[in-house]
């Protein structure tokens, strides 16, 4: 074999080698996040509140999520052979960042732009006394790929001055049309509901 003969083999081998490494490669995880923004289609806007001239100081602490659900991996219920009791883990759907975090984080967005207040939680405010902190705990959280979304969502707002209490629940469940991106949109527009009932609860405690 010439040298020229060897330089066009060699460069063979290398591009099949090339090739059958891409094939072999994984795919890479695409991540998603609950908070609402230009890409959340579909998700209801907060119409911001008229501005104060004293902010409403809120805390909104960390979600209670069940460990079943605390994955960085989104987990769906598995119909798979009609198995509807166990659960999926979808390895190349993740969450940006830990699911107590993005349910909290979405929430407190929602509820800032709703009720014109700021959450000195995420400002990270020490020296500012909230006047309510309010908490959530997550008892369902489940879908179906391309059919449905729900969840129930328990939530109490506190008046810390006196220690007055409103106490509630938001259920829902909604059509999730699509891949994993309608479910995503359906979470988002779940956690605006239980904002929305929420504000409402807090609301109730100013009169």
């Amino acid at each position: 074999m010439n040298r020229t003969h060897a330089t066009r083999a060699y460069a063979l081998i290398a591009l099949t080698a090339a090739t059958v490494l891409a094939g072999c490669a994984s795919p890479e995880p695409r991540y998603y996040t609950l908070a609402q923004g230009p890409a959340a289609a579909g998700a209801s806007v907060a119409t911001p509140a008229a501005p104060n001239t004293e902010p409403l100081w809120i805390e909104v602490a960390p979600v209670r999520v069940p460990e079943r659900l605390n994955r960085p991996q989104l987990v769906v219920r598995d119909t798979h052979n009609g198995n509807e009791a166990g659960l999926r883990l979808l390895d190349l759907s993740r969450w940006s960042s830990p699911l107590p975090d993005e349910m909290r984080d979405a929430l407190s967005q929602r509820l800032q732009a709703s009720l014109g207040a700021v959450d000195t939680y995420q400002q990270g405010l020490a020296d500012v006394s909230p006047v309510y902190r309010i908490t959530t705990e997550v008892v369902r959280l489940d879908a179906d790929i391309g059919q449905r979304a729900g969840a129930t969502i328990n939530w109490t707002v506190r008046r810390l001055p006196d220690g007055r209490v409103v106490s509630g629940r938001t259920q829902s469940d909604l059509a999730a049309p699509g891949a994993v991106e309608g479910v995503v949109v359906a979470y988002r527009q779940i956690l605006s509901a239980a904002a929305d009932d929420i504000a409402a609860g807090l609301r109730a405690l100013k009169r």
